[in-house]
């Protein structure tokens, strides 16, 4: 007898006939929320920062901190980059060994120098230029510096000095000033600058380009002249040799000056014992006689009013 089995889907590969079949599960293509939220934060621009600078940064410092709390590994440190630094600035490169100084006269380049007062060779890095400018514009001379690292390792100092025109002589001492009035340097006797007119009294060396032309108006008599005085801050005397003075006014002295000149010359007034010529009023000049020619004078007034009695 054929046997009858019983049907059962486990027992067979395939579903029945007409059994509907389940179609496998797909993967859900949206993000997790953890995941989702991780985008949103990496695309967030303070995240990105704080995660790719200011996390590593103080991870840095912290590890930093935590080495140099130690003294000497602090003082190591800082020995070993001096060492750094000082190996770098002494390379020859930067080293200079020479002082070159342009514009000055013989005199005043030496005084330079020893202001300067610089040890060469030293690294340029050691220099410090703006104190040495300043330095160098102290000196009398110098009215303008300039001071500069050179190639080849040379220290250059270019000045513009001051020129002296004429000696001023003080309360306690003689000086050489410039155009301007500004000393230039001083002096132990005028035999040392023979060349600079002399001028004294209070407020000269505030007027010396009046002073310089009234020397210039006063050519024809430069080799007699001594100098010119200030007298009151307001106005000139020149004075000559043998103790002549020519009292000029405040105002016009120039031409106060040319007067006189015109009258020595037509008359040769200066060569007469005359003591002082006074142009402070200038219409009414006054010509001062020397002691001696005075006595003289009035003797001789005597003897003309005793013969005509």
């Amino acid at each position: 007898m054929r046997e009858i089995r019983a049907y059962h889907p486990a027992h067979s590969g395939q579903a029945p006939r007409g059994a509907r079949t389940q179609a496998p599960r797909r993967a859900d293509p949206a993000p997790s929320r953890w995941s989702y939220r991780k985008e949103r934060l990496m695309l967030t621009p303070g995240f990105r920062l704080l995660l790719r600078v200011i996390l590593p940064l103080v991870l840095v410092l912290a590890i930093a901190a935590i080495y140099f709390h130690s003294d000497a590994r602090r003082l190591a440190m800082i020995e070993m980059v001096e060492g750094w630094k000082t190996d770098f600035q002494d390379r020859p490169q930067f080293m200079v060994a020479r002082l070159e100084v342009a514009g000055a006269s013989a005199g005043t380049e030496t005084a330079i120098r020893t202001a300067a007062a610089t040890d060469l060779p030293k690294s340029s890095f050691a220099l410090d230029l703006d104190m040495l400018k300043a330095r160098v514009e102290t000196l009398p001379a110098v009215a303008e510096a300039s001071v500069q690292v050179r190639s080849g390792g040379v220290l250059y100092i270019a000045i513009t000095e001051r020129v002296p025109v004429a000696l001023l002589r003080r309360a306690d001492a003689l000086v050489m000033i410039d155009q301007a009035g500004d000393v230039t340097g001083r002096l132990e006797t005028r035999i040392d600058r023979p060349g600079l007119p002399l001028l004294a009294g209070r407020g000269a060396g505030a007027h010396v380009a009046e002073a310089l032309t009234l020397l210039t108006a006063a050519d024809p008599v430069e080799d007699r002249i001594r100098g010119l005085e200030r007298i009151g801050e307001r106005r000139w005397d020149l004075v000559l040799d043998r103790g002549q003075r020519i009292m000029l006014p405040e105002d016009r002295p120039v031409q106060a000056l040319e007067q006189v000149l015109a009258l020595h010359q037509a008359q040769e007034l200066l060569d007469r014992d005359v003591a002082a010529v006074d142009m402070r009023l200038a219409a009414r000049p006054t010509v001062r006689l020397t002691p001696d020619a005075a006595g003289e004078w009035r003797d001789i007034r005597g003897i003309v009013i005793e013969a005509g009695r």
